[in-house]
């Protein structure tokens, strides 16, 4: 049957449409923590950030049902749905920042906060890590640096380097935040040369795609100052860290101990609903929208806001952050406990995890990294990798994982660790 489907994605929806895994797994169910294939394996899902309070969460399921049976329309007629979330919503977060866009997609989220950042400075250089991922418009796609543009990078875009847990950015740990602060002084003085002018820099406050590397509260200080003192905007992807999945704050900007201009969110917001949305201060959305005309059909929609609404109260009935917190350091300490001659580092923050592998000659371990994700699916927990050279594991479960949960997946990858053949 697998061999079936993945025929039939090719002739439907053309080629290389991307899997996970060596062998795709064939999903039919979801419940909490919990997925079911086509041949009733369970799987402990270590992974997926976007069924947020947990798959097929009832509360949610039921809002989104009873609203549909309701009313279902878009912001050009009033409701009051998605007043009462964006009201809701902004009140978990401080710097001023009270005003949103609702949009369907991160992607499109990132799309409208560069077109912020030109609103307010007039410019459009913008900078980015040199290992991000902030989604597929054509606008955010060049910060992306999955696949290079058709004709390589924009003039008006910088990558600096990312920072990192094992290789700093400048040689060390404790000259890394200045390092990359230069880095981005630099490429601000370069876009300012080259006419563009700098209009801000947007970065997840995790690092997350950059390999989730172990920062510091602070360390982003001195980058902060050099994007203060050009008049950029500093933008935070919450896409991955937001709505509490870093434990210790629901949100990974106030983690990090920053003001951001501009917030952007998505994939966790409505637990699969497709919903997103840019938050910003009142200045900067007045910019947006004088300068811009924008509308979203679908962003916002009674549906979608009632969705959200739920996320929010499950949050705060559940004590999902705070077991974020308590769950993830008990994980944490788990996997800090592994023993492989190529584990150089576990870290995490809250429910979200990187363990990354180097081989003995000082190089990625990256096809070692690639099977040990194999071998975990195989037992039953879908994980995956992340970084640079992919030779770290990436473990984001769902918000209401366990210490049960956390000991069978550090139980099973120490059986694997031990049995897998160290290839680099």
């Amino acid at each position: 049957m697998t061999d079936d489907l993945i025929a039939r994605r090719a002739r439907l929806m053309g080629p290389n449409v991307p899997t996970f895994y060596r062998n795709p797994v064939h999903i039919v169910r979801g419940e909490g923590v919990w997925l079911w294939d086509a041949s009733g394996k369970r799987y402990l899902d270590c992974y997926n950030n976007v069924p947020h309070v947990g798959h097929c969460h009832p509360r949610v399921v039921q809002a989104m049902c009873a609203q549909a049976a309701t009313l279902n329309t878009h912001t050009r007629y009033l409701h009051d749905l998605v007043l009462d979330y964006i009201e809701r919503l902004t009140g978990t977060l401080g710097h001023g920042i009270s005003q949103a866009i609702m949009t369907c997609t991160g992607s499109e989220a990132n799309d409208i906060a560069l077109r912020m950042a030109q609103a307010v400075t007039g410019k459009r250089g913008i900078i980015a890590t040199d290992n991000t991922y902030h989604g597929n418009t054509a606008a955010v796609s060049v910060l992306s640096t999955r696949r290079p543009p058709i004709g390589g990078y924009p003039g008006h875009v910088r990558l600096v380097p990312a920072p990192d847990s094992v290789r700093p950015v400048g040689g060390t740990l404790d000259g890394q935040a200045t390092a990359f602060a230069t880095n981005v002084a630099r490429a601000i003085e370069e876009l300012e040369a080259a006419g563009h002018g700098f209009s801000g820099m947007m970065l997840c406050p995790t690092f997350a795609n950059e390999g989730l590397p172990d920062l510091p509260p602070g360390f982003l200080d001195p980058t902060v100052a050099v994007i203060r003192r050009a008049g950029g905007l500093l933008i935070a992807d919450e896409v991955q860290p937001g709505f509490g999945r870093c434990g210790s704050h629901l949100w990974g900007h106030d983690r990090m101990g920053f003001a951001p201009d501009v917030v952007t969110i998505g994939k966790p917001m409505a637990n699969g609903h497709p919903v997103a949305a840019v938050l910003a201060r009142p200045d900067v959305m007045s910019a947006f929208r004088e300068a811009f005309g924008y509308f979203n059909t679908f962003g916002g929609n009674p549906v979608s806001a009632a969705a959200c609404l739920a996320v929010l109260d499950v949050l705060r009935d559940e004590g999902l952050v705070e077991n974020a917190q308590s769950v993830g350091a008990y994980a944490l300490d788990r996997m800090r406990a592994l023993r492989h001659p190529w584990l150089v580092q576990a870290r995490g923050t809250g429910l979200f995890f990187g363990v990354e592998f180097v081989t003995d000659k000082g190089e990625p371990a990256t096809e070692f990294v690639s099977e040990l994700v194999e071998r975990m699916v195989a037992r039953g927990f879908i994980l995956n990798k992340i970084g640079r050279h992919g030779n770290t594991l990436k473990i984001r479960p769902p918000m209401p994982f366990s210490r049960e949960n956390a000991d069978s997946v550090a139980d099973a990858l120490g059986q694997v660790l031990a049995e897998t053949p160290m290839t680099p």
